[in-house]
């Protein structure tokens, strides 16, 4: 061949050689691969770094509906009562999920995908003889991809997929990605699981451990205090000295009994937060006051707009403090409403609001009843952070605390 005819091929890649195209689509697949594992390696080290379970199945959740560029997305970890003991979704609003009401049972396409443990694809669910129905106010859903998260025979949960956003619907290529990826999914969510049970049993060692110290320590004290105060009652009329020596006796050994039950009671981390997050717990505790209180108790924040990484004793500071603010707001105010909202505010910081639209009080005058503001103050400086009261008369009540 000429210098020419090799300079036209060159310059012409439709004259290229058989073996070189074999390459040259031999190499731009390998790019796409090499693109698609990167993904599905970014999507699951997201995944790993968390090792709450809650957590894990949200962030599963999320990079699946981005690694496959979905519309919806969500999880089901089933229980063994026909229901799913976990439920989490990615693109639907709280206030769509207020609207749809109870987390779904095991029935329809949900059903059929725990009892069958295979993927399922399909160009339109609501075509399919199993599916069944859903509630009014649930988003329409079309195009639609499922897969099993296992661990060996048993069935962890399954994820699924609906609405892509590029046209065309999900394809096989698309399936077998979201089976590689539960894969790598069903092991972080062992080792998460593994991971609570962990930490549950150092709880139950740990709570055995304060248990023997409240024995040995609070409980002997309280028994000295208890022998103090007799003594003193016994001398009071014939030797009122030696009386007022074993009453400052008394005094002080409440006052160091106070002082290790307060240490031990601090220490004392709600088992909730382990197994659900700051998020969750506070979510379920407003909750359970909904139902058992004739005021609206609601709850604003999800788990994505909070920091990451949240120390445990902030995490049981601002437990606490929502949790003293409400008791204020339901036994005292006479409100009719109580909003809870945990929010990331300036700087990173975390934020916690309870807002009540009861009585109010003047806050420049410390109420009589006292409403346990020092203590919350008190809670939020311990972990460097700081408690605010906004209230006037006929206006309710704001508790901020940021920490």
């Amino acid at each position: 061949m000429n210098r020419d005819a090799m300079n036209r091929e060159a310059l012409n890649p439709d004259a290229m050689n058989p073996d070189a195209m074999d390459r040259d689509v031999a190499n731009r697949h390998e790019v796409e691969r090499d693109e698609v594992l990167h993904a599905v390696s970014s999507a699951v080290l997201s995944v790993t770094r968390h090792l709450s379970v809650r957590e894990v199945l949200q962030v599963i959740v999320r990079s699946a509906q981005r690694l496959l560029d979905a519309r919806y997305a969500a999880l089901g970890v089933p229980d063994d009562k026909g229901a799913f003991a976990e439920f989490v979704a990615e693109g639907i609003t709280d206030e769509q999920w207020e609207a749809i009401g109870p987390t779904p049972r095991q029935h329809g396409m949900l059903g059929a995908m725990l009892r069958e443990a295979q993927p399922v694809r399909l160009p339109d669910i609501r075509k399919d003889p199993r599916f069944e129905w859903w509630p009014r106010a649930h988003p329409v859903v079309k195009d639609f991809l499922g897969v099993p998260i296992r661990d060996g025979e048993a069935v962890l949960g399954i994820i699924f997929l609906s609405n892509k956003r590029t046209p065309g619907g999900f394809t096989e290529a698309d399936q077998e990605l979201l089976t590689l990826f539960a894969a790598h999914a069903a092991i972080a969510l062992t080792n998460a699981r593994l991971y609570e049970r962990g930490r549950e049993l150092a709880l139950v060692e740990e709570r055995t451990r304060m248990a023997r110290e409240l024995h040995d320590a609070v409980t002997q004290k309280l028994f000295s205090l208890r022998l103090a105060a007799q003594t003193a009652g016994a001398l009071l009329t014939s030797a009122p000295e030696r009386a007022a020596a074993e009453l400052d006796r008394v005094q002080r050994l409440a006052g160091e009994a106070l002082a290790e039950l307060r240490a031990v009671i601090v220490e004392l981390r709600p088992a909730e937060l382990d197994r659900h997050g700051l998020a969750e717990t506070l979510r379920k505790h407003v909750r359970l006051l909904d139902r058992i209180h004739p005021v609206s108790v609601v709850f604003e924040g999800s788990v994505r707009d909070l920091p990451e990484n949240l120390e445990p004793e902030v995490e049981v500071a601002v437990l606490r403090v929502a949790q003293e603010a409400l008791h204020n707001a339901l036994r005292h105010s006479g409100c009719s409403t109580v909003s809870v909202r945990l929010e990331r505010g300036d700087g990173g910081r975390l934020a916690l609001e309870v807002r009540d639209d009861g009585t109010g009080f003047d806050a420049a005058v410390p109420p009589a009843r006292g409403l346990g503001l020092a203590s919350m103050r008190d809670r939020a400086e311990a972990v460097g952070g700081r408690v605010e009261v906004a209230s006037r008369p006929g206006e309710g009540t704001t508790v901020r605390m940021e920490v």
